[in-house]
Parts: C-alpha cells; sequence; structure tokens
C-alpha cells in the first residue's frame, strides 16, 4: 500500500491565464502568466482518484494524509486486436480521464473535470460528459460520478438565488474557478446524455434520483429562453448581450454565425430587458436538445416517472418536427440555420448540420441524402469530417470550427449515420480519426489535411477515440471491454 500526502490550498487562486489577439480564423493564442500549468493541482489529481472512492470528500482540508490503494490498471479494462490500439486505449484512459479529475476548488465544492490546457480551468458541460460516460466503466466510482454531476445542481441554486424568474434553472457552460467570472450562458446540453450513458455502464439508481429533476428544469429554461417562437427551433444566447458569448454556447467559430446579431426578446418587454438573444436558431443545439430529451424520457421511464416521460416525449415530436419542416435542406443535403423570425435559411453547411443524424431527427430519405453528402470531396478530407464544407471560401484545414476536424463530433456523427443503418461510412470515419491519433497523438483538434494535431494535447473529450472503439464503430481498430471484477482491476 502506498501511502499518500495530499497538500491542498483551497484558498488559492490558480495561475493568471492571458489573451493574446491572433490574426486570420484563429482563436486567441493564451499566454499563461501563472508559470508553469496549476503546478499544485496537476501533482495531485492521479492521486485524488485514487482515494477519491474511499475518503469522505467533505473532509478535504490543507493537510490530509491517506492511504491509498493501487491505481487500476486500465490496460486490463480492454481486449484490442492490435497492440497500438491498446495503447492508444490507456493513454486516453490515463490522460484524458483520469488525470482530468481533480480535487474541490472554489466555486465547485465537489471533484470536477477539468478539460486540459492552461486555459479551461472549470468544468464545462460538453466536455465533462464524454470523460464521466468512461469513468462510469472502472469500479468503484460512482460518488465521484455523483458529485462531478452535483457541481451542476449547486451551480442552479446558487444562478437561482440571484435571477429573474424566466433565467432561473440555467447551467452555466462552465463552472469557472476563482477568481474567474461567472459565465451568464449555457452550453451544448446533453448532460442528460451523460446521466444515460452513466447509467448504462454502471446501473447507479442513486445517480438518477440526484439528477432527474435538475435535468428537466435545465431542459424547460433551455425551451423557454432559446425557443422564442415555440416552434422547436433552438437560438444561442447570453444574458451579458456579448455576441461572442452566445456563441460560445455551441461550435464557437462556425461560418453560419458570422452575420449573427444579438437583439432583445421578440416578445417580452421591460426596463431591464438587454440585447440577450441571437437572430439565429442553429441545428447542432436543436439535435442536442433532441438528444438530452430522448435520454430523459427513457430514464424517467426507468424510474417509474410516466408524467415526465410524457411531457418530454412531447418536446421531442415539436423539436424534430421543427427542423424537418424549417431547417432540412435537399439541395444541400442537411439541415441549416435559419434566421429566428423570418426562418430564411442560411446557405452554409457546418459540423452542427450533422448533429441531427445522432438525434434521430432525419426520415430515413434524408438520413440516406446526408450520407451521400458526407461522403463526397466536400466532406470528406483526408481526414474527415470538416467543420465546414471543404467548397466554402472560409474553409482552412486547421481553422478552429471552420475546417478542422475533432474527435468528439465526429464520434456522434459516426453513430448517427450506423443508427440510420450506414455503417460502412460509419467505420470509415472513426477508423480514419483513430489511425490518425495513433499516428499524430491525441489532440484536442487536428488538420482535415494533414491530420497534425492541434491545440491541447490529451485534451479531455479527445476520450471520444475510444468511446467510438467501445460502441463497435469501427471497423478495423477493434477494442472491447473485459467483463473484470473490482478486485480482478487492482
Amino acid at each position: 500500500m502506498v501511502i499518500w500526502k495530499i497538500v491542498v490550498d483551497f484558498h488559492k487562486p490558480p495561475p493568471m491565464i492571458g489573451l493574446q489577439r491572433t490574426s486570420g480564423d484563429h482563436p486567441p493564442v493564451l499566454s499563461h502568466t501563472g508559470g508553469a500549468e496549476a503546478p499544485s493541482l496537476i501533482m495531485i489529481r492521479r492521486q485524488f482518484i485514487r482515494t477519491a472512492a474511499a475518503v469522505p470528500l467533505a473532509g478535504l482540508s490543507c493537510n490530509l494524509a491517506v492511504a491509498a490503494p493501487a491505481p487500476p490498471d486500465v490496460a486490463a479494462l480492454f481486449d484490442a486486436g492490435r497492440p497500438e490500439v491498446l495503447a492508444l486505449a490507456k493513454q486516453v484512459m490515463e490522460k484524458c480521464v483520469l488525470d482530468k479529475i481533480m480535487p474541490p476548488m472554489p466555486p465547485l465544492e465537489h471533484p470536477w473535470i477539468v478539460p486540459g490546457g492552461p486555459y479551461y480551468q472549470g468544468q464545462w458541460i460538453w466536455d465533462t460528459m464524454f470523460v464521466v460516460d468512461l469513468l462510469s466503466i472502472l469500479p468503484g466510482q460512482q460518488p465521484v460520478i455523483r458529485d462531478i454531476f452535483q457541481n451542476y445542481w449547486d451551480f442552479q441554486e446558487r444562478w437561482n438565488k440571484k435571477m429573474p424568474e424566466y433565467a432561473r434553472d440555467m447551467i452555466t457552460v462552465a463552472i469557472k474557478t476563482a477568481p474567474q467570472e461567472e459565465r451568464q450562458f449555457s452550453q451544448i446540453p446533453i448532460l442528460a446524455w451523460g446521466v444515460e450513458r452513466v447509467y448504462q455502464r454502471n446501473h447507479d439508481s442513486e445517480l438518477l434520483t440526484q439528477c432527474l429533476g435538475r435535468l428537466e428544469r435545465f431542459h424547460d429554461w433551455f425551451w423557454r429562453e432559446r425557443d422564442l417562437h415555440d416552434n422547436g427551433l433552438i437560438t444561442l444566447g447570453a444574458y451579458t448581450g456579448k455576441l461572442q458569448h452566445a456563441k460560445w454556447e455551441t461550435f464557437d467559430y462556425e461560418c453560419n454565425m458570422d452575420d449573427m446579431k444579438m437583439t432583445a426578446h421578440p416578445t417580452r418587454k421591460g426596463p431591464k430587458e438587454g440585447t440577450w438573444y441571437a437572430d439565429i436558431c442553429v441545428p447542432g443545439n436543436t439535435a442536442y436538445l433532441i438528444i438530452g430529451e430522448r435520454c430523459l424520457v427513457r430514464l424517467a421511464d426507468i424510474a417509474g416517472d410516466k408524467e415526465m416521460a410524457a411531457r418530454r416525449s412531447l418536446r421531442v415530436e415539436k423539436g424534430v418536427h421543427g427542423m424537418r419542416e424549417h431547417m432540412w435542406d435537399e439541395e444541400a443535403g442537411t439541415f441549416l440555420s435559419v434566421k429566428r423570425d423570418t426562418l430564411k435559411k442560411i446557405p452554409v453547411a457546418t459540423i452542427g448540420s450533422w448533429m441531427p443524424l445522432a438525434a434521430g431527427v432525419p426520415t430515413p430519405a434524408m438520413a440516406k441524402r446526408m450520407a451521400a453528402v458526407l461522403a463526397s470531396p466536400a466532406w470528406m478530407t483526408p481526414l474527415p469530417v470538416p467543420t465546414v464544407d471543404r467548397t466554402d471560401r472560409r474553409w482552412k484545414s486547421d481553422a478552429f470550427w471552420r475546417g478542422d476536424v475533432w474527435p468528439a463530433p465526429n464520434y456522434q456523427i459516426a453513430g448517427g449515420l450506423a443508427a440510420y443503418g450506414h455503417k460502412d461510412l460509419a467505420a470509415a470515419i472513426c477508423d480514419k480519426t483513430i489511425a490518425n491519433a495513433i499516428k499524430n497523438g491525441i489532440s484536442e483538434h487536428y488538420d482535415s489535411v494533414s491530420g497534425k494535431g492541434l491545440g491541447v494535447s490529451d485534451y479531455c473529450m479527445s476520450c471520444t477515440l475510444v468511446t467510438m472503439m467501445l460502441d463497435g464503430l469501427a471497423q478495423k481498430h477493434a477494442l472491447k471491454l473485459r467483463n473484470k471484477t473490482a478486485n480482478e482491476l487492482r
């Protein structure tokens, strides 16, 4: 047995992060003004997860000596057809999952997930769900996962105490560590997807009890504050009124948002109203909310809450109808963003255009058309799937959400294609994504032509490189979970 002495100063702020302006399509360059990357956190995060399941989290204070068992042998989790696949899976579990679990730090009162890199200091919505999905295959992590979700519900309570009724029950894009400012906008709503994935793996009924009511209230906020014409289509927004903040609710530099503007609420009037709402509706976030609603329906059925399941089913129906009626474009062969008030289509397809596949939105005929377009040269770059149509004048192979490639969207697009029967195309996308990561390493995103890694190495949601294999979406890269007991994994 190894004894770790964990020293945590929860009152010391993290290193300050600065932004430097760049030119062209790239996001700001990150400059770290506090020395090495949050060294006090980096040093203890692996040790923390080794002890978190056994140590009462409320007892963590400035000095804590705890007895820690040896870490699980993550390589023993898997059977792989090739050694390089097993090596990739091991690196993903260690670097993108276990190394991303952090001890409590204000305002986060529980263990939390850091995405990676010096800029991303806080617990995001989208990124975190892919991590807890894979964390749930490890034994004994139910308490840690519940605590990770509790951070969202704690934020919801703090937010509700100070916000007017229409804004209550929002969950922020990222619960930032102090002293960073609180974010006043949300993000891709897949919390319910994360809860369902965890439950499917570890059958933690306590997680359902903890989360279901909170999730429904979060979804109700989304429909109330983002479906402004009650037609099933989701816009973007931010209570700061800042355009870029609204863009950060989705794939933040997508070309479909280049002409987006912020407006006041179309019907609600009052002296304190601001320009908090974007003037377009996007297929990406609309599809993700439908994904979340479908998950809520199934989870409510499991919990025996038939009334909740019925309520959420109605939301699914409205969203699917709205997308098919107003966002589908036969010529483009996919779903397009539309102007919020006129429903006029914005003629550019981006990565969000393909998310309806994962939500079960297209008819079979629509999905067949989408598969044909995805297989065309416009989208089948050497490393697919680029984040904008390659024929668009703004496409650039390494541009941030404007031509690059991200493993997480690829995973979700492939899952949607396979569900509609287009398994060969799904496998082509996944196998190329995995092979590229084996060759060029695990990165936040990639150049769609050269395959070169971009952004943060070992970024958390690139753990989907493993998830796509475990879900059986790849053909050339085989990876399966072994049936191991907790003792066998020690």
